[in-house]
């Protein structure tokens, strides 16, 4: 089935710092997406969407926020379940009557590649991956959904069924103007490669994660 076009593109909603500067057609190999590029106020503010169905407001979609992670989303990199929660989320959104897939640049939990790969070396060392970000002087999560909150509301979405493990992820969107009307698990088949890194996910960032 045809996407729906999505008519205002270029027009930004009267107080809104978000903005649709672009948007296309994108078959893909799990259905065919409106994909959407959205910019903000500050340099580092910007976004993909992938759309699917309406998201004007008469509907609840079904939204994973997905943080960029190159090592994992482009390379295939086992040691953590980027990609795979990626392809599991597009397949769902892809099933839903109206969903998005909101693509941002916060690399390594938020301090970039390069300090991501630093991170990688201590965890080679013997940390996980939180002491490696807090070794490095960074928070455990230095991720901020403010943004997210401004791009969906660019996009007439106001209500979410939000693909996540991530509770906090939950309350930011909450406080940013954003009802989570119900968190869906997004947790695929784990590696044995991740393991370690879902366990500190679990237990010292909070996330649900079945068996952990």
């Amino acid at each position: 089935m045809r996407p729906k076009r999505i008519k205002s593109v270029r027009a930004t909603r009267q107080g809104q710092k978000a903005r649709i500067v672009a948007k296309a057609l994108l078959p893909t190999q799990y259905g065919r997406f409106n994909i959407l590029g959205i910019e903000g106020g500050k340099p580092e503010e910007s976004a993909v969407a992938l759309v699917r169905g309406r998201v004007d407001g008469r509907s609840i979609p079904l939204v994973r926020i997905h943080s960029q992670c190159l090592t994992g989303d482009v390379l295939g990199s086992q040691r953590c379940d980027c990609r795979a929660q990626l392809e599991l989320s597009l397949r769902k959104i892809a099933a839903a009557p109206a969903g998005v897939l909101l693509y941002l640049p916060q690399e390594g939990r938020g301090i970039g590649l390069m300090n991501k790969l630093r991170a990688y070396e201590l965890q080679d060392g013997g940390m996980d991956t939180v002491e490696a970000n807090q070794h490095l002087g960074f928070a455990a999560d230095s991720r901020d959904y403010g943004f997210s909150a401004e791009a969906l509301r660019a996009l007439g979405v106001r209500r979410v069924r939000l693909l996540s493990n991530n509770p906090d992820k939950v309350r930011q969107l909450e406080s940013h103007g954003i009802k989570v009307v119900q968190r869906v698990p997004c947790q695929p088949r784990g590696t044995d490669a991740a393991r370690s890194y879902l366990l500190t996910k679990s237990v010292k960032l909070g996330h649900v994660l079945a068996g952990f």
